[in-house]
């Protein structure tokens, strides 16, 4: 019996699981303006899971990195949320580098 799909559909189902609260956190604390941070760190964790011989780690090393990306362009929309009393929202946020010059970006969506 060949359980590579379901241990892999079950794997994807935690990840992209584990997405969402990530997202949510990740503007409560830094702000929707941590998006190129995340969408990088996406790229990278993606092209990595190309650059592995091993099938279960270059999934599961896809699917993180993919939910990153995902998760990059969600933050915006979450503090839009945030802002209309959905989610808790926190006034005082930690300051990532070049904040300033990102904040004249637009931010991508889906």
């Amino acid at each position: 019996m060949n359980t590579y799909g379901l241990i892999a559909g079950l794997g994807s189902l935690l990840v992209i699981g584990l997405g969402f609260p990530l997202v949510i956190h990740g503007e409560r604390i830094f702000g929707y303006v941590c998006w190129p941070y995340l969408m990088g760190l996406g790229i990278l964790v993606m092209a990595a899971s190309a650059a592995v011989s091993s099938s279960w780690v270059s999934m599961a090393l896809g699917v993180v990195g993919a939910t990153l990306v995902w998760g990059s362009t969600e933050l915006k929309e979450q503090a839009v949320r945030a802002e209309l009393g959905w989610f808790p929202f926190r006034k005082h946020k930690v300051k990532v580098p070049f904040a300033d010059i990102i904040q004249r970006w637009k931010a991508p969506h889906l």
